[in-house]
């Protein structure tokens, strides 16, 4: 008799000690909304993955949870989603970067996606920055879909320019498209991509990675003006500095380009450093419309098949291409190979000139 009880209490604290260690499925939590890849999440956004919950650290799109550091673990769990559980997205915080799709909770107790990227803008104020999300139990959503077609995500834009200045926003290079429809838009979606990548290549050149608005060198400021134009320098002597994405100077590019664009820059080129959708409006006009030092636009280069180094030449030829700077020809044909990577597609042939 003694035995058997012994044998039983065995028994029991072993049972004891494994229900302690592997805690009952009926103990787990309720999963989250499941992860999505083409989601974004930011910062304490919880989605599940594999029977777990996970919690975003920070920004995140595409990283799978489980192999991102980004992803905290949270335990195992089950069932269907879990209420406020997974509706716990982080309180918005005036002046903080917010990119599209991220999700905030106002101190109203409301919850806000942002539809356009914004520096903290108030959700309740700036309505075309956030539009109201309905928190029902599921995880993060994928953010509405860009009505301007770019081949270009908000996500893929913030990889290539990670350290770029707030100016050059995407939404303003988006709100510059309707200017040129043709712009990324003709040919075969691998035309369309390079032709993408390529622009921003070489506008990530012009100005250090997006990072400069306005020419660095102000002692060539007063040297764009060139008096032999009939409409002359209204805006003063040394207003037409470079500025930009394409570093636009001289007094008659900004004539035509205000022309063409129905925008006054040549009584106001402070609008280019001023705006950003005018700042890429006037890249785009020079993209699509000037053939610079070369023989034909950039736009025509890509899409004729002519290659990525036709584009360096429409820009900046005459001291780049024929070995007249061979450095900064291969700074930006690494770009356009690390952008055309990013967009999954072939950089084709003929990218130096």
């Amino acid at each position: 008799m003694r035995r058997l009880l012994a044998h039983l209490a065995a028994l029991c604290l072993a049972a004891g000690v494994l229900a302690v260690l592997v805690p009952s499925a009926a103990n787990a939590a309720a999963c989250a909304g499941a992860w999505s890849s083409s989601a974004v999440y930011t910062g304490g956004a919880t989605a599940s993955y594999n029977g777990r919950n996970w919690r975003a650290q920070w920004w995140t799109q595409g990283e799978t949870p489980g192999s991102a550091a980004v992803w905290a673990d949270q335990g195992t769990c089950t069932g269907g989603s879990g209420g406020e559980t997974s509706c716990s997205y982080p309180n918005w915080v005036a002046g903080q970067w917010y990119a599209v799709g991220s999700i905030v909770r106002y101190t109203d107790g409301n919850h806000y996606i942002a539809v356009h990227e914004n520096p903290g803008y108030d959700p309740v104020i700036s309505h075309w920055y956030w539009d109201p999300y309905t928190c029902n139990g599921g995880g993060p959503t994928d953010p509405p879909p860009d009505p301007s077609g770019f081949v270009v995500s908000q996500a893929q834009f913030d990889q290539m320019f990670p350290g770029r200045n707030s100016f050059y926003t995407y939404s303003g290079l988006v709100a510059a498209l309707s200017a040129y429809p043709a712009f990324a838009k003709t040919g075969s979606d691998t035309v369309r991509k390079q032709e993408a990548a390529a622009f921003l290549a070489n506008v990530g050149h012009e100005t250090g990675g997006l990072v400069h608005i306005v020419e660095q060198n102000t002692a060539n400021y007063s040297h764009y003006c060139d008096p032999g134009q009939s409409f002359g320098c209204p805006a003063g002597q040394s207003a037409y500095y470079g500025r930009g994405p394409m570093q636009l100077s001289w007094n008659y590019n900004y004539k035509a380009a205000g022309d063409a664009l129905g925008l006054p820059l040549l009584t106001n080129p402070w609008l280019v450093q001023q705006d950003a959708s005018v700042a890429w409006k006037t890249a785009i006009w020079y993209w699509m419309t000037q053939n610079g030092p070369g023989t034909m636009t950039a736009h025509n280069a890509i899409v004729n098949g002519r290659g990525f180094g036709e584009t360096i030449r429409s820009i900046n030829g005459r001291v780049e291409c024929n070995g007249g700077n061979p450095a900064q020809v291969q700074s930006r044909i690494n770009s356009y190979q690390r952008f055309t990577q990013i967009l999954g597609v072939s950089p084709g042939g003929n990218l130096s000139c």
